[in-house]
């Protein structure tokens, strides 16, 4: 027999059914509920069918995992209003979709704004220093995982033309935030791999020491969340709360040392929006005073309102955290649907409802 190489050995199928026996032989008789906190994650489960191989007794449900539906629309009408005034705005193709009450940053590129989708943050810096005619705003979004590379270029000093409207969210305050929701009761964690290879495993120590949260750092393929799942029915079974990495061969227990450096000397950590789910204390980056200069909300003196982040009878905020499954909210594939979308959550491909818009999942 030839063996599994590379990216199949995680998506062994006779493996795979040997983990989900595993899986229900470890499974309690009472329900428990298990939260992950990663688009990737919930791709996985949903692309691979993993929830079918699940016992009734094991629930898995996403939580705010997705960089692009957690933002805040007070963000968005900030870059659309830039845009609108001449600014050249820069930021990642899926975040032009995002619908920030009545409006885009799509619909402002059609009013003529400037605006240009980029794969970084590097590319918009590039056109900065080419076009130094223009002035330029990168709307930096995502979590602890793009932090780093907004971080190197703005301590590599760039042109003067190129100011940044931060956006950076961070995941351990959120997943505090979900432990104090009404009714969800979540029994343990799997925590995101891409996050984690650079804020390390150490960085959820506080879940199972202060709220005796089973939680375990898991990678991406199908074979890698099977086997987060067992662990966490592992340490239920054994009446432990125990922090666990499933995912060595990317995650290190201090994650990426440099990359937190570059984080520290860049930002400051702040209280944060999240869409649909209000402030969450110490959950968002923004740049330290010595580099205000870069700060492109100083720089231009944003005024915007209050605007609103879910229009109506959209229940995006209660699928962000795993209250309901997409086709509970009113709107999925009627009014919300991926060419059209009304919520943040159907517009990446990260996003809980786009996921299983995409994949047919109405029930």
């Amino acid at each position: 027999m030839v063996p599994l190489e590379g990216q199949s050995r995680f998506r062994n199928p006779i493996l795979g059914k040997k983990v989900a026996r595993h899986i229900k032989s470890l499974a309690p008789p009472y329900g428990v509920k298990f939260c992950h906190v990663c688009g990737t994650h919930e791709w996985t489960i949903t692309h691979h069918g993993l929830r079918s191989l699940l016992p009734k007794t094991v629930e898995v449900i996403a939580g705010p995992g997705c960089p692009v539906c957690i933002l805040p629309s007070s963000d968005i009408h900030e870059a659309i209003s830039l845009a609108l005034e001449g600014v050249t705005v820069a930021t990642y193709g899926d975040v032009i979709r995002v619908p920030a009450s009545k409006t885009s940053l799509q619909d402002a590129k059609a009013s003529g704004g400037d605006v240009r989708i980029v794969y970084g943050v590097g590319d918009a810096v590039k056109m900065a220093r080419k076009e130094q005619n223009k002035e330029f705003v990168f709307l930096a979004i995502g979590f602890e995982t793009t932090a780093p590379s907004t971080a190197v270029e703005v301590l590599g000093k760039p042109p003067e033309n190129l100011s940044f409207l931060v956006s950076h969210r961070l995941i351990p305050p959120a997943m505090e935030l979900l432990l104090s929701v009404d009714g969800l009761k979540i029994n343990g964690f799997v925590a995101p791999g891409h996050v984690s290879t650079i804020i390390g495993v150490k960085a959820y120590e506080r879940f199972p020491k202060a709220h005796h949260m089973p939680t375990v750092v898991a990678g991406f393929e199908p074979l890698d969340v099977l086997f987060a799942l067992s662990m966490l029915l592992n340490q239920i079974k054994k009446g432990k709360a125990e922090l666990e990495n499933e995912y060595p061969r990317c995650v290190r227990w201090q994650g990426n040392v440099k990359a937190q450096q570059l984080i520290e000397k860049a930002f400051k950590v702040v209280d944060g929006q999240w869409r649909g789910l209000g402030t969450i204390p110490s959950s968002a980056l923004t740049l330290r005073e010595e580099f205000a200069m870069y700060d492109a909300r100083r720089k231009y003196d944003i005024e915007i309102g209050s605007p609103r982040d879910l229009p109506p009878g959209c229940l995006c905020h209660l699928v962000i955290v795993g209250k309901i499954n997409p086709p509970e909210c009113p709107l999925f594939m009627k009014a919300c649907e991926p060419q059209t979308p009304k919520g943040a959550c159907m517009v990446s491909n990260e996003g809980t409802c786009r996921i299983w818009a995409r994949h047919q999942i109405l029930e």
